[in-house]
């Protein structure tokens, strides 16, 4: 590959086959979105210095507990839970991106009745796998972006219908900074604990 060039990937690949006479799984297919998403909100953690853990099993809607040390004379090892989203055709207005979001995980959100405060992490990336990746011999690019919302401050809502269209700020840029500030008391003080 010359300097400045990033290879040519095709538009297609080539048919995908298995000597076992198993079907492979071609890319875009059985949650490969979603885990791209997750895998994205991972990266930001890994830079932000932060520890990164799954749940065996997704029964309250948390795909990443992140966490760390913690500073001295504070909270040791603050931890936050994630729902992690992943969205390539967005819509929204000038300031929010407008996410069709499943009643079931915005009640995984919503309330102040949490151990930990709670982040869904909307990330926002072309449809099309091939264009997730932008990888030369002095970066790693990612597309596109993610953001932050919390819920605290609502209630969850009687499963009438089976999305509710949740409001995601523009402002809420995921970036290492953001990530860090999502640890702040401010988010755990609008928290109930027994």
């Amino acid at each position: 590959m010359s300097e400045g060039t990033t290879g040519h990937i095709p538009a297609h690949l080539p048919p995908q086959s298995s000597t076992s006479g198993l079907e492979v799984v071609p890319a875009g297919r059985s949650g490969h979105k979603g885990d791209f998403g997750e895998q994205f909100v991972r990266a930001l953690a890994a830079a932000a210095n932060l520890d990164a853990s799954r749940r065996d099993l997704d029964r309250v809607g948390v795909d990443w507990q992140l966490g760390y040390l913690g500073r001295a004379g504070t909270l040791r090892y603050p931890s936050i839970d994630v729902q992690v989203k992943f969205w390539s055709k967005p819509t929204g207005s000038a300031d929010a991106w407008h996410y069709p979001l499943e009643i079931k995980n915005y009640n995984w959100l919503a309330g102040r009745d949490w151990q930990l405060p709670r982040f869904l992490f909307l990330v926002i990336a072309p449809d099309d796998p091939q264009l997730w990746t932008d990888v030369t011999d002095d970066r790693f690019l990612l597309r596109h972006a993610a953001y932050w919302a919390s819920f605290h401050d609502c209630d969850p809502v009687p499963p009438k219908d089976s999305k509710l269209t949740v409001h995601v700020p523009k402002a809420n840029l995921l970036t290492v900074k953001e990530l860090n500030g999502l640890f702040s008391e401010s988010f755990r003080e609008m928290l109930v604990t027994p």
